[in-house]
């Protein structure tokens, strides 16, 4: 039996993957500083520890076959775009590919996976909401709006080095906002779907919730599932990629906590205070993973907001729900 290595298992996007891994019937062992919060893993083996200790790395990847590196220091715009927490983004993620790329080479594996991101585009390409540019071939000249993306952008050349070095097969993808159930919903990691579902679910029908900047800045958002297709046709593949994994639907904040209040049957006003913002605009591309791939993600948007907004709307209630004595 074929024996994957999930790297960064104890979180959102790599806890559904472990559950769709094993639905296939695969043998996984997953890697992680933590425990899955939300979900109990259905892992044939879970290591926890930290991927930038060498030794903890080098015993990861022993006896495996494919590994899917998710790990990295990452959360949503309030984590990424501060300022705040560049130096540990930097440090602590590329230490991770370098350990994981290092060490399960030296132990023979030959095919890995790495999630890259959408913020590895150009910030001039992206200050236009209603006309960003987020083709692949629109990466360079490089110019990523925050140090996360440029960390992101190293590890794609990193992953690609190693496959023209050492003949690795290698697949890079580079996500557009992923999000849905059992994930990171408040402490000031999340993302926006989840943040605004938190705060439509708090607030009382008539009152009101914040956003960041005007809210006329665009996004497109992926639920978790189509992701995750994206993922496996991939490795399944002979394509290195890198692909962009996301969604063609367009929309402002604004509109998608309109989504938010409307799934939960509230009307509430929206007030746009100061914050961190990222760039204007940002939707997938989709016409190279189609070409290579013969698919794109399809699912509409609210589709995976009605079931991310019910699965948070209960986080919520049990958070609130007064102590029984």
């Amino acid at each position: 039996m074929k024996r994957i290595l999930v790297n960064g298992a104890g979180g959102f996007i790599g806890g559904h993957l472990v559950k769709r891994l094993k639905a296939e019937g695969l043998w996984v062992r997953g890697t992680d500083l933590k425990a899955h919060e939300y979900t109990r893993l259905p892992t044939d083996e879970f290591l926890q520890g930290d991927l930038r200790d060498q030794a903890f790395a080098q015993k990861a990847v022993q006896g495996i076959d494919e590994v899917y590196q998710l790990a990295a220091d990452m959360g949503g715009a309030g984590y990424i775009f501060t300022g705040e927490h560049d130096a540990d983004v930097m440090h602590n993620s590329a230490t991770i590919n370098l350990n994981t790329l290092h060490f399960g080479r030296l132990a023979g594996i030959k095919k890995f996976f790495y999630s890259s991101s959408a913020c590895i585009y150009p910030a001039h390409n992206q200050e236009d909401p209603n006309n960003p540019i987020c083709s692949e071939d629109s990466a360079y000249p490089a110019n990523p709006d925050s140090e996360y993306g440029w960390e992101k952008l190293f590890s794609e050349r990193l992953y690609f080095s190693y496959m023209r070095n050492y003949g690795l097969e290698v697949h890079v993808a580079r996500f557009h906002n992923i999000f849905g159930p059992e994930g990171t919903w408040d402490g000031g990691k999340e993302k926006a779907p989840a943040a605004l579902c938190r705060k439509v679910a708090m607030a009382k029908d008539g009152g009101e919730i914040e956003i960041w900047g005007d809210g006329l800045q665009t996004r497109s958002f992926l639920y978790v599932d189509e992701c995750l297709e994206g993922v496996r046709r991939m490795m399944e593949s002979k394509e290195p990629g890198p692909l962009n994994i996301g969604s063609e639907e367009m929309v402002t904040i604004n509109q998608l906590a309109e989504m938010a209040m409307g799934i939960a049957g509230k009307k509430l006003s929206i007030k746009h205070i100061a914050g961190p913002l990222g760039v204007r605009g940002r939707n997938s591309d989709n016409r190279l993973i189609q070409k290579k791939l013969g698919w794109a993600p399809s699912r509409p948007l609210k589709e995976g907001m009605e079931k991310t907004y019910r699965w948070i709307e209960k986080q919520v209630q049990a958070k609130t729900a007064p102590a029984r004595k």
